[in-house]
């Protein structure tokens, strides 16, 4: 089931672990743009971009961009899934 649609704003479950200033940069804060297709291997493709930094454009397989946060090697993370949908409202800027 995909989660997102073009134009969400998600935020990476590390966003949690941030300082204040971190925070407030939107670090770890991204754009879905859209979902594409390896072009040698056919697996779905999770194209974003983030909201800081560079701002490029980035590519994570699909099924690892909706995998479940890993508890036991982050157990402090409240998040479930890796990224999760945010409304503009909880970013800083």
């Amino acid at each position: 089931m995909i989660r997102f649609k073009p134009g969400d704003i998600v935020q990476h479950f590390k966003r949690e672990t941030l300082d204040p200033e971190a925070f407030a940069e939107n670090k770890y804060v991204y754009r879905i743009i859209g979902i594409a297709t390896h072009s040698e291997t056919g697996e779905p493709m999770m194209v974003y971009q983030p909201l800081y930094g560079d701002k490029g454009m980035y590519v994570r397989p699909l099924e690892m961009f909706l995998s479940e946060v890993d508890h036991e090697k982050y157990p402090q993370i409240r998040q479930k899934f890796r990224f999760e949908k945010i409304d503009e409202g909880e970013m800083s800027k």
